[in-house]
């Protein structure tokens, strides 16, 4: 048994097709089949129904699989180990981030981190919060950028920013004659809210109070601030927007920007890695880098600001 038939039978399980495995692996399909083969031999059981169509694993297949995904993240942690143990910030780092917080902080963050740092290969996935921490707990990345929800067991935190909630309010809107806007005031609004599962919208409506109110006055359901800020620009009705959303607009645009009356509702951004990771020093570099790019005030809760 090798770890390199481990891989082979992980890249199976996930693409469920041989040819697109060994594509993965970049093997040819009769290398990666053999492979498999003697590995099945190796332990006297079949790993994968290869009658079912997709291919799909046994019984005792998918449980030798899930060993093999904890054994291929253990093994790679001797690298880590390693490369932590001379201070080393080269090599490739898998980092989630959540859709509402990527287009703001990356342009702000990346090109001027990969510029000092030229070793570090940084690869960014979009994903929301649940997915995230399945791939934390998987290994398919290595750290993820989201908003403080609390009980994430098995992980460090490492805390960037907080971020204020704005609303956006058309100018067709009566909210827009005004200069801060009450959570009472939004139940008789057209709200433009993201997608279901997405913790920007559940943070929202739970410090509105608007969990079973504001369902059925959801129009559409979407997943980009951005699509809903422009909806607002050209018709009616309010969106929500974040601190460093707010920090790029044009002033035009600013103009449909109201702070909500005290106390402001606020997000605590962190950066979460698994308890195992080992390479501390990568990460704090990192940390640095985003603390460093975001307006100083955003560093602490400030006064009149609650957490959300």
């Amino acid at each position: 048994m090798t770890l390199q038939q481990l891989e082979y039978i992980v890249a199976l399980n996930k693409h469920r097709h041989f040819a697109k495995a060994a594509d993965s692996c970049h093997v040819t399909q009769p290398t990666l089949s053999a492979m498999i083969q003697k590995l099945e031999d190796e332990l006297k059981v079949r790993i994968f129904d290869r009658s079912s169509q997709p291919i799909k694993p046994t019984d005792i297949g998918a449980v030798i699989i899930r060993q093999a995904q904890q054994t291929l993240i253990e093994a790679e942690r001797i690298s880590d180990i390693s490369a932590q143990y001379r201070h080393s910030k080269a090599g490739r780092i898998n980092i989630g981030i959540l859709p509402t917080i990527a287009p703001y902080l990356l342009p702000r963050f990346l090109p001027d981190f990969i510029d000092n740092n030229p070793d570090i290969d940084v690869h960014i996935s979009e994903m929301k919060t649940s997915a995230a921490m399945a791939a934390l707990q998987t290994g398919d990345i290595d750290a993820a950028i989201i908003a403080d929800v609390g009980g994430q067991s098995g992980t460090i935190e490492h805390e960037l920013f907080f971020e204020q909630f704005y609303a956006y309010v058309s100018r067709q809107s009566k909210l827009f004659e005004q200069d801060v806007v009450r959570t009472a005031d939004l139940h008789n609004e057209r709200l433009w809210l993201l997608d279901e599962g997405h913790c920007f919208r559940n943070q929202l409506l739970r410090f509105c109070q608007m969990e079973g109110a504001q369902q059925s006055r959801s129009s559409f359901s979407m997943s980009s601030i951005d699509t809903f800020m422009h909806i607002v620009e050209n018709g009616r009705g309010i969106t929500f927007v974040t601190e460093l959303a707010v920090e790029l607009l044009a002033a035009e645009r600013r103009e449909l920007v109201r702070r909500f009356a005290l106390p402001s509702p606020t997000r605590r951004i962190v950066m979460l890695t698994n308890i195992n990771y080992a390479r501390t020093s990568l990460i704090e570099s990192i940390v640095n880098a985003i603390r460093a790019c975001v307006p100083p005030k955003m560093l602490a809760l400030r006064p009149g600001q609650v957490r959300v």
